[in-house]
């Protein structure tokens, strides 16, 4: 549908590519930029999911950094109420979509749910397949100093892994809901100790979801790999958010902190009605989206001409 080249690509300039050694560069307590760090962008780290070619050709045009195709496509993309549902092989296929389309940007993969939990052993097996299946660069699991060992298993083969601490959409039901966490003084010092732990373990950085500004910025200030905020203040090394969030485009569920920065499901909506009215109507499609006439009447067809044509089996009632 879109001919021999397929999407017609932008005019943006060309980026250099996005790797785990950059994003670890980003940390804000680094150094700036200089001649001892070429090649690295200055500024926070700018995140968010994908989840098809399309969208991650678009998004990485726009100069994202990292695209995460999260296992939150379990709600967004498939329409669970959470991202439990999601396996090792979805995330695998919609990452090698998404790696068709980022020429820049960094792309990781959310470890789904019991992929990674039951050992090392199992959580290595399972990187490894979303390394060699899902055209990965890395991957992402939720958890802090009880998943440490298995981080350190996958750091140890080769494979960056990105933590994730705080609220973890996995543990939706021990948590009673999407909660913000970290509130009591217990949490908070608990999620401080994940973050090192994650940091000792070898990750090379941190998602931290829906905690308070505060401690965000105590955590990143505890460790030496960037953060990435979601739900966390602006003292994080970066953010990250859903696409479709962002865009607009999911309207079962609006995080508070989750910016709308266009409506696109209601112009989504819009110019479909448009289109279903002019179907309807004979409007479309209209003579300049018609190809040009041959300008003669085919033969007719005998039905002689059809008796060696293959039938379809009579229906069985």
């Amino acid at each position: 549908m879109y001919g021999p080249h397929g999407m017609s690509g932008g005019s943006s300039p060309a980026r250099a590519k996005v790797t785990v050694p950059a994003i670890r560069a980003r940390k804000r307590s680094l150094p700036p930029v200089g001649a001892d760090r070429p090649g690295v962008s200055a500024g926070p780290i700018a995140m968010v999911t994908a989840y098809d070619f399309t969208m991650a050709r678009l998004l990485d045009e726009a100069g994202v950094d990292v695209l995460l195709v999260g296992d939150s496509l379990g709600m967004v993309v498939q329409g669970h109420a959470n991202t439990l549902a999601v396996t090792v092989d979805e995330i695998c296929y919609h990452g090698r979509a998404v790696a068709r389309g980022a020429r820049s940007a960094h792309v990781v993969g959310d470890m789904p749910f019991m992929s990674f939990q039951v050992s090392a052993h199992s959580a290595l097996e399972n990187a490894g397949k979303m390394m060699k299946e899902g055209a990965f660069e890395s991957v992402k699991l939720e958890g802090g100093a009880e998943v440490a060992e298995h981080v350190f298993r996958i750091v140890s083969a080769g494979i960056p892994v990105m933590g994730h601490i705080g609220l973890t959409p996995q543990a939706v039901h021990a948590m009673g809901g999407f909660k913000v966490q970290g509130k009591r003084e217990d949490a908070a010092a608990r999620l401080v100790r994940d973050a090192v732990a994650l940091e000792q373990a070898g990750a090379y950085a941190i998602v931290l979801e829906a905690i308070p500004p505060d401690l965000a910025a105590q955590i990143t200030s505890a460790v030496e790999i960037p953060t990435i905020g979601i739900g966390a203040g602006n003292a994080c090394d970066g953010q990250v958010l859903v696409c479709y969030d962002l865009l607009g485009m999911y309207r079962d569920l609006s995080p508070k902190f989750a910016k709308r920065f266009a409506e696109l499901g209601d112009a989504v909506v819009k110019a479909t009605a448009e289109y279903v009215a002019e179907v309807k109507s004979g409007a479309f499609p209209a003579p300049e989206h018609t190809f040009k006439a041959n300008g003669f009447r085919a033969a007719e067809v005998d039905d002689d001409d059809l008796d060696d044509a293959p039938r379809a089996p009579d229906r069985v009632h």
